[in-house]
């Protein structure tokens, strides 16, 4: 791994990525039922684009855009575009009051959690971006789709598989013996438990996101979240409560740290940090490298119960249909996310490409390189309106459990039934 690797880091966008999608469903979410057709010909315009510090450098973030806009307008010279970028934080807030304004921008950075909140003023893209679109990774085309309409047009993705320190897996004489499945991860749990490191970390505390803790595991059980149609939840099937009793026997071990069950410490005070961790699926390679030594960062599958599976999540550019020049808006939308573009943003801001091609990207870094093939097998999660309401109520009985309050068997059918009336 290079220092340049260990500076990209995961940025704010996947720390505040929630739910996506791999396999979409509605949830009662109403979206791409305007689908709008390209005009013949150049556009003409006026595009605003709202965007967020995905590189962050702010300089080269700009001047990133200030060289696409160019490249755009020597085709289209009637259309004027302004890429404006905001903070991550608050950008929901800033967003919801722009479109109620009608002041909102014509295109704008979504992750796929944020669709089915904005479905209703998003036009579908699928009409802009129907030839590069038959290039795009399968599961990067489904975490933008829902009820058969593109709501974004992929322009970057990225991964959460399993990383592994192999200096802890040197200590205990099991070099280059790293887990692939749940049984191997928890037949090596007691060994690291005797020389003094936890075999994986496991962030219980009500506020941390589902998606990098307990979802990966559920999916892995060939479980979901939301039933097929989004209409209930499906978490507390057999699948829910062997993933959970999976966790659960974790933590009764001792096999992870006890703090982060209930709390969310400073990352350098944990034992994760220190380096007394076999595996995990919570941390990227950035996170860690710094703290284990860039040598010691083994990327490899995600884990495999029936399936192997993690969370990745899918950056994307979306239309609002109430844009004044919507054909300007689409041509540039699908300028942005092209395949070319695309790769070139990808490399400047540390992510990958959402295209099956677009492989390679960082030829000779061992870290990134692996990475990049895992891509194909991550997902988002179901898209759902309601999924950051249900994360709210699953995650308390997820931390009840944990701590031997109630079985996984109660604490999923409690959740169910707080879930609910979310659900309607």
């Amino acid at each position: 791994m290079t220092q340049r690797t260990i500076r990209r880091g995961w940025t704010a966008a996947l720390a505040l990525a929630s739910l996506g999608a791999l396999t979409a469903c509605g949830g009662g979410t109403t979206g791409g039922d305007a689908v709008p057709e390209p005009e013949d010909g150049a556009a003409s315009g006026s595009v605003t684009m709202w965007t967020y510090p995905v590189i962050a450098d702010e300089a080269a973030h700009k001047k990133f855009w200030d060289e696409k806009i160019a490249e755009f307008t020597k085709e289209n010279p009637d259309v004027d575009v302004n890429v404006e970028i905001y903070p991550w934080a608050g950008r929901d807030e800033t967003l919801a009051t722009a479109i109620a304004g009608n002041k909102g921008p014509d295109v704008v950075y979504l992750i796929p959690d944020q669709l089915p909140k904005y479905a209703k003023s998003l036009a579908a893209v699928d009409n802009f971006v129907t030839d590069q679109s038959a290039g795009l990774r399968e599961n990067a085309k489904a975490a933008v789709t829902i009820d058969d309409a593109m709501l974004g047009s992929p322009l970057i993705m990225n991964s959460k598989p399993l990383v592994c320190n192999a200096a802890a897996f040197d200590a205990i004489g099991e070099s280059g013996n790293y887990p692939a499945t749940w049984d191997d991860l928890m037949a090596l749990a007691p060994e690291f438990k005797d020389a003094g490191y936890d075999v994986t970390n496991y962030w219980g505390a009500v506020d941390a996101t589902l998606n990098e803790s307990f979802y990966p595991l559920l999916w892995q059980a060939g479980g979901s979240v939301f039933t097929e149609d989004g209409t209930g939840v499906a978490f507390d099937s057999p699948e829910g409560v062997e993933a959970l009793q999976f966790i659960t026997d974790l933590a009764e071990g001792g096999y992870v740290e006890k703090d982060l069950l209930t709390t969310i410490p400073a990352f350098e005070q944990t034992r994760t940090a220190q380096g007394k961790i076999a595996c995990t699926w919570q941390q990227g390679p950035a996170d860690v490298a710094s703290f284990w030594g860039e040598d010691n960062v083994v990327v490899l599958p995600s884990l495999k119960e029936a399936k192997s599976i993690g969370y990745g999540t899918v950056g994307s550019l979306s239309l609002m249909k109430g844009s004044d020049d919507l054909d300007a808006a689409g041509k540039w939308l699908a300028f942005a996310t092209s395949d070319e573009v695309s790769a070139e943003y990808a490399q400047a801001s540390g992510w990958f490409g959402p295209y099956s091609d677009q492989t390679g990207l960082y030829e000779g870094d061992k870290t990134m390189t692996a990475l990049e093939d895992t891509l194909d097998a991550t997902t988002s999660g179901d898209l759902n309106e309601k999924s950051r309401e249900v994360m709210g109520v699953l995650a308390p009985e997820i931390q009840a459990a944990l701590i031997g309050e109630k079985t996984p068997e109660q604490a999923l059918e409690d959740a169910a039934a707080a879930a609910a009336p979310l659900l309607g």
